[in-house]
């Protein structure tokens, strides 16, 4: 069936489409109320199919490149929408917007249901119907739960109420040991309501941890006086300043997106009670031959920021400009939210003086011009790479001689590494080729919950990089991939230390650098730093089972009692120390008194 087959074909009913180039690959994902009236608005039918003259030179460029159609049928428009921002943060297609801001932001919590509550971090809903929220917090949460705790003699730790006896936190004045009843909850929450006040008042805040730094110099203790100087530099850039302040106590978050010639700059503000509080900002570079569409970018930015797990979410929202998709993604929202939430734009008024505050703010992000090209953007020219890689996946595998293979993925994300993204797997492959195959397969079916990266980095040769991206195509991801490893002599990989050759492999062949070039040095630190996490876990999966077999030594200990001796302890070292008595608990009482007996004698 051809494409004008295809087309007069669909269905009068909602769901996904998916726009094809010659070569299969994928160039565009939208949703429709209606696939038949929606995909039929791209196109001019007499005498031939065209692009329609109304479409944007952005969508008049990509529906002058499609040649084949997909659609996937749903329920109702609500899920269309939820299906399509799933598949384009999976598959990445060719003109859809990406912007670089997917991660969710940190919120400061508290829970006024416990007796003596404390202020705590949180990036998801926290069960309870007296949960208090503030925030979002993009880049300060910490910074400031630290300060709150510094100034205001609150419950430190988790576990000193539990430990039911005044701990060095008391001798030091920084808490009133409410578990020893030195203080009642009547008094601990007029604390608390100070401590409140103050990560409300971010200005009121930081003149404390002012007076304090200056104390500190006072008394020549310069070190901690220049980390606390710090701390209130990072408090101060999450924040716009703003004289808008309004005589409602409203909570609203405000949305506001600028571009030139190929950035975008997009800037969130978060009003709570009628003042600005915090503020988060991103910038992106698109193709300028693409051109940049800017109702998507409102709504992949909405649908990006209030998930399932956004722990506050405000009932306003405000942004600088309409898009296509506004009254379809309000409903969407308070049907998703269980309120009715608005997204408006406002013309005149105060509201109108915060959406100018966001856009002039983005204007300025866009003003501000790099020193100097980016590592990122120097390796998009070098390699021949589709995107920016911004973010990247680098893996390498560890064994030895077949033994206890693991897999290991270290993610470098905008300058530095993401540990918190870091992953290792446990394999049972025995050759490096179908290790590799088993640790990036894992990856791949991963996408659709943790989307792709910009690029694929593989410690190894043109073999594993097209594994990589054979693997890649199979989930429908074009992803950049390249790989790296030592140059062969005599067909051995030449180690000799201070002559590290390592070659390149790109899809277009390899390439060789000197070792002195910047690109070459910053793509070895990658692979280093995957080979030095795939070692580090190995090594421990290695201890691991060598104490496993130090106690299936034991005559009647077997693998179903490790487990449950495991499942209990967490750890071998805690199965040693545990008393005869816990352990007889768990197992029988001659095999318990085996293994007391055994680690005794060591």
């Amino acid at each position: 069936m051809d494409l004008l087959d295809k087309i007069r074909s669909l269905p009068d009913a909602p769901g996904v489409y998916q726009y094809f180039d010659a070569n299969g690959r994928l160039l565009y994902i939208g949703k429709a109320k209606s696939l038949k009236k929606r995909v039929k608005s791209y196109f001019r039918f007499t005498p031939k199919l065209t692009p329609a003259p109304n479409l944007s030179p952005r969508i008049f460029k990509m529906i002058k490149e499609v040649e084949d159609l997909a659609y996937i049928r749903v329920d109702s428009e609500n899920e269309a929408l939820i299906l399509e921002n799933s598949l384009i943060k999976q598959l990445k297609p060719k003109y859809n917007i990406l912007l670089r801001d997917d991660k969710t932001y940190p919120y400061i919590y508290i829970d006024l249901d416990e007796p003596f509550p404390r202020p705590k971090i949180t990036r998801k809903v926290i069960k309870g119907s007296k949960v208090r929220y503030f925030g979002p917090l993009p880049s300060a949460a910490k910074d400031i739960l630290d300060s709150i705790y510094e100034i205001f003699p609150l419950v430190q730790k988790e576990s000193c109420i539990k430990g039911g006896k005044a701990c060095i936190f008391y001798q030091m004045g920084q808490c009133l040991a409410p578990c020893e009843g030195k203080v009642d909850q009547e008094e601990y929450h007029q604390i608390l309501q100070e401590a409140i006040a103050h990560i409300h008042d971010k200005k009121a805040l930081i003149q404390k941890l002012t007076e304090k730094m200056e104390q500190l110099s006072r008394q020549l203790r310069f070190e901690e006086a220049a980390q606390l100087r710090d701390r209130i530099l990072r408090i101060q850039n999450i924040q716009i300043d703003s004289a808008i302040d309004l005589a409602k106590l409203e909570d609203i978050d405000i949305f506001a997106i600028a571009t030139n010639q190929n950035e975008a700059a997009i800037v969130r503000l978060f009003m709570r009670d009628g003042k600005v509080v915090a503020s988060s900002s991103s910038k992106s570079r698109f193709d300028p031959q693409k051109g940049f569409d800017i109702d998507e970018a409102y709504k992949r930015a909405l649908l990006e920021f209030y998930t399932t797990q956004t722990p506050f979410t405000s009932s306003k929202i405000l942004v600088a400009h309409d898009f296509e998709d506004r009254k379809s993604l309000e409903e969407f929202l308070s049907q998703k939210f269980g309120k009715r939430m608005r997204i408006d734009l406002p013309k005149r008024g105060e509201k109108r003086k915060l959406i100018d505050l966001a856009l002039l703010n983005a204007k300025e992000l866009l003003s501000q011009k790099e020193q100097n090209i980016s590592i990122e953007e120097e390796l998009k020219t070098l390699l021949g790479l589709s995107t920016t890689p911004y973010r990247i996946e680098i893996f390498d595998n560890s064994h030895i001689q077949g033994s206890s293979p693991v897999g290991a993925m270290v993610v470098y994300d905008q300058g530095a590494f993401d540990k918190s993204s870091y992953r290792h797997y446990n394999l049972s492959s025995k050759d490096e080729y179908a290790q590799m195959r088993e640790t990036l397969t894992k990856r791949a079916q991963s996408f659709s919950k943790s989307p792709p990266p910009d690029l694929w980095l593989i410690d190894g040769g043109e073999t594993l990089r097209a594994l990589a991206e054979e693997i890649a195509k199979s989930v429908g991801v074009d992803l950049d991939v390249i790989a790296i490893a030592k140059e062969k002599i005599d067909a051995k990989a030449h180690r000799a230390k201070g002559k590290a050759n390592d070659i390149l492999y790109t899809k277009d062949g390899t390439l060789k650098l000197m070792p002195s070039d910047r690109r070459l040095q910053f793509l070895q630190r990658l692979r280093d730093e995957a080979h030095r996490f795939a070692l580090a876990f190995h090594k421990k999966q290695r201890q691991k089972r060598s104490k496993q077999i130090e106690l299936l030594k034991i005559h009647g200990v077997g693998e179903a009692k490790i487990k449950k001796l495991l499942s209990y302890f967490g750890t071998f070292e805690n199965i040693k120390k545990a008393p005869l008595e816990e352990l007889q608990r768990l197992i029988d009482k001659e095999t318990a008194q085996k293994i007391h007996t055994h680690y005794k004698n060591l």
